[in-house]
C-alpha cells in the first residue's frame, strides 16, 4: 500500500499546525490555551494503584465514621473529553518551543500553566515561584512573559 506524504514537511517533529479557530496567535491566546491545558491535565482521573496500595498492606479495620460514609466527599472535576485531551497535548507541546538552554523559562511557563480545574486558581502563584527560584516575583513575571513571547514567535513562524 503506498504511503501518503505531506506536501510540506513539519518544521519540528512533534509540533503540529496550530488550530486557532480564527483567533490571532498572541500572548493572550497562548496563555489561555496553556492554562486550559493545565486545568485539563489536573482534571484527568488518577488511574492505577495508589502509592499506598503499592507500598504497604491494606488497612482493613476502619473507624465507624469512615465505614458509613460520614466523611465529606471530595469534589472531582469532570473527566475531560478526548477533544480536550487532544487540545491539551497540542498546547503542552508548545513548551518545547522554548530552547533547552532557557530551561528556567520552560519551568516557569509549565508551572504557571497549572490551574485548578474547579477553582481556576493557579497552583503556583508568582510569589511561590519566586521563592522556589530564589528571585523576585516581578522577575518571574518578566521571565514568564519572555517564555510566552518565544512560544508566540515560534508558533507564528510555523503558521
Amino acid at each position: 500500500m503506498p504511503t501518503v506524504r505531506a506536501s510540506k514537511p513539519a518544521a519540528r517533529p512533534g509540533i503540529r499546525p496550530v488550530v486557532t479557530n480564527g483567533y490571532e496567535i498572541d500572548a493572550d491566546f497562548v496563555i489561555y490555551r496553556l492554562e486550559e491545558a493545565g486545568a485539563t491535565l489536573l482534571a484527568l482521573p488518577n488511574t492505577g494503584w495508589s502509592t499506598r496500595l503499592r507500598s504497604s498492606s491494606l488497612e482493613i479495620v476502619r473507624t465507624a465514621l469512615e465505614s458509613y460514609g460520614w466523611t465529606e466527599a471530595r469534589i472531582r472535576p469532570v473527566t475531560p473529553s478526548a477533544e480536550k485531551i487532544t487540545r491539551m497535548d497540542e498546547a503542552l507541546s508548545w513548551i518545547s518551543l522554548i530552547p533547552l538552554d532557557r530551561y528556567v523559562l520552560r519551568r516557569i511557563v509549565g508551572a504557571r500553566s497549572l490551574v485548578h480545574p474547579i477553582t481556576d486558581r493557579h497552583l503556583f502563584p508568582w510569589r511561590r515561584l519566586g521563592a522556589a527560584l530564589g528571585a523576585d516575583h516581578k522577575a518571574v513575571q518578566r521571565w514568564h512573559a519572555q517564555g510566552i513571547r518565544i512560544i508566540v514567535e515560534a508558533l507564528k513562524a510555523l503558521a
